[in-house]
């Protein structure tokens, strides 16, 4: 079955008649998941939910993904979704994707293939079962038929930016923040929190600090738990002409200790091993939430533009070293070696100056307290503030030196 009949195949899902109480509710996950075919090499994908939903199902390459898109579906209690050990999937997620839409992503560990997909409601529950089967196939098929389908009639949302007011010459400097992950992608999770959440509420009482100065619009690139592609991410910052994209996030180390706040601008070459390994880790928050990054170093490469980033490169350092003074003064701590380098794609725009801070890391108690206690990130917040604002003066004052 070709890919789009496959995908035109699974939006029309059964008619059975849902009871009126259910109609519109958030469809809900009540169990299942992979396992594999004691005959024939299948892998299963069994899912009970709540009542049916339209849905689609597709996969990706480089790596091997297998991505189920659904309208919507609360996965609490999804932890609990099996793999029965599993060796054609390596490693799994769901959750929200985009606003009225969730996503569900498998990691395979090798090519395969939809072989049957069915979603049938049970007429006297409403319950909807999905059955999937996946069978292995060569590399060359594979690619032929993975990638994202396109269909005008299926309505996925695109997100909706928190859009700042016009600039007007001599006006107030747009600052775009970006509070990471989201949706689908959590980020690190410690002691119950979820890095996303964290971020986000931060980013929410940041954005009140700056408006209160008079001297900043600001927008953020996510103001709920929605996934936002790091390239879209990119593209926000373009769209609404921001003077400065200052992304947020609160990481864990999987191994060692580190404690308080970093600031890190773009760099191909990390400064240190700590810092590439952070790096890599969050450039594969795309891949793991079921992204098509065919294509996407060439789009990437369109705004690495060399002589745009001569301007810009000494203006982010300049910002990340009036950061680095800002928070400390307000906190009077910070990471052993605050000012860091670093390959985030998330920094890659090549006009508007950008920095990346690691609030604090989540796999360290006292961390996880800071970001818990509306005291500590106040503090915080004042100091970013007066970093940005130690910075605009120093950069206004250096603008009729630049090129232009």
């Amino acid at each position: 079955m070709s890919r789009i009949l496959l995908f035109l195949a699974l939006i029309l899902w059964s008619a059975a008649p849902l009871r009126a109480q259910d109609i519109g509710a958030l469809a809900r996950y009540q169990g299942g998941g992979f396992d594999e075919a004691f005959w024939g090499g299948e892998t299963r994908l069994n899912l009970e939910l709540s009542q049916g939903v339209p849905w689609r199902v597709f996969t990706l390459s480089d790596p091997a993904r297998l991505v189920l898109d659904f309208k919507e579906v609360d996965w609490s209690g999804a932890n609990a979704l099996t793999m029965d050990d599993s060796e054609a999937v390596l490693s799994m997620r769901m959750g929200p994707f985009r606003p009225g839409w969730s996503r569900l992503v498998a990691e395979l560990a090798g090519p395969m293939k939809v072989d049957t997909a069915s979603l049938e409601i049970e007429p006297h529950t409403s319950t909807a079962l999905l059955h999937l089967i996946l069978v292995k196939t060569d590399q060359t098929e594979f690619e032929a038929l993975s990638g994202m389908p396109f269909d005008p009639n299926w309505q996925i949302t695109k997100t909706v930016v928190q859009r700042a007011a016009p600039k007007e010459p001599g006006g107030p400097k747009t600052i775009l923040l970006d509070p990471g992950h989201g949706g689908i992608d959590p980020g690190a999770q410690r002691g119950g929190l979820d890095e996303a959440d964290i971020v986000l509420q931060f980013a929410h009482e940041l954005q009140e600090v700056l408006r209160r100065t008079g001297d900043y619009n600001v927008a953020m690139t996510r103001s709920e738990d929605i996934f936002v592609s790091l390239e879209a991410r990119v593209a926000m910052a373009h769209e609404i002409g921001a003077d400065l994209f200052v992304s947020l996030h609160a990481d864990a180390l999987e191994q060692g200790v580190a404690h308080g706040a970093t600031v890190y601008t773009l760099a191909a070459e990390a400064s240190d091993a700590a810092s590439a390994a952070l790096a890599e880790r969050h450039n594969r928050s795309d891949l793991l939430s079921g992204v098509d990054l065919s294509g996407s170093d060439d789009r990437v490469a369109q705004v690495l533009l060399d002589l745009a980033r001569l301007d810009n490169t000494p203006r982010s350092k300049s910002l990340a070293t009036h950061l680095v003074g800002g928070i400390k003064n307000a906190l009077g701590h910070m990471h052993k070696k605050p000012q860091r380098e670093a390959s985030f794609s998330v920094l890659k725009s090549a006009d508007i100056p950008s920095v990346l801070i690691e609030l604090g890391f989540l796999s360290t108690p006292q961390d996880r307290k800071n970001l818990q206690d509306p005291v500590w990130r106040a503090g915080m917040a004042a100091g970013i503030r007066d970093g940005i604002e130690a910075w605009a003066r120093e950069d206004e004052a250096l603008s009729r030196l630049r090129r232009q």
